[in-house]
């Protein structure tokens, strides 16, 4: 197989699971990539993907023809693929808005994640394109903060993020895969996720929830 359906199959397969199942299968390989405090500004929808990043701030962009943030991102972005900003400048400025939004959702990208504040989030409503960000603020970017690179590493919180990484988010939260481990948390997740299901089922089939969740529940996660 591959790289490119190898990374389609991880994508698809990740979809079928949900942030919670993954972030259990973190725990018990004992890995990070949990990040707490990022919301779902728009849409209910769950979203998951590999990764474009961008990093925004302050100071100098790098030498070139000045671009408007995330725009050259929008451009390398394939169908599916989640925008991942770092806006850890502590400036009130957007890392997202509207145009952004309406020109990521025709080229085909699944959602956005910004490591800071966003707006527009009215525009984004509109085009059912998922948002997740730290809150929302109505201040621009223009002349506060710019786009220092694109396609480089960067940080959401505390977990580093790289381009070609996976991410899941949804309700419950925003989970960060590395592209090297992928494989193994996605094991990992499915026999969470089955065995939750089984469980599940067993309660809708008359089993006491105390026998349920019992012990088998509480070590689940242990190796």
């Amino acid at each position: 197989m591959s790289a490119d359906a190898a990374a389609g199959d991880f994508v698809t397969r990740l979809k079928k699971l949900d942030c919670c199942a993954v972030s259990d299968a973190l725990d018990k390989l004992h890995l990070k990539g949990a990040v707490t405090g990022l919301t779902e500004l728009v849409s209910s929808r769950r979203i998951a993907g590999r990764i474009l990043t961008v990093k925004l701030g302050v100071g100098e962009s790098p030498a070139g023809k000045p671009r408007h943030v995330s725009t050259t991102a929008i451009e390398a972005a394939q169908p599916g693929d989640i925008i991942v900003v770092e806006q850890h400048s502590g400036v009130n400025a957007a890392s997202w808005g509207g145009i952004l939004t309406l020109g990521a959702k025709l080229r085909g990208v699944a959602g956005v994640i910004a490591d800071g504040p966003v707006r527009d989030i009215d525009e984004a409503r509109q085009h059912d394109f998922p948002v997740f960000g730290k809150g929302v603020t109505t201040f621009t970017a223009r002349g506060r903060i710019v786009e220092l690179s694109t396609g480089e590493p960067i940080r959401v919180g505390e977990i580093p993020v790289k381009p070609g990484d996976y991410v899941i988010a949804d309700g419950s939260g925003v989970v960060f895969i590395s592209a090297e481990n992928i494989e193994r948390v996605l094991a990992a997740a499915e026999e969470i996720f089955a065995r939750e299901a089984a469980m599940a089922q067993a309660l809708r089939e008359g089993k006491p929830i105390t026998e349920v969740m019992g012990a088998n529940y509480e070590n689940m996660l242990r190796n």
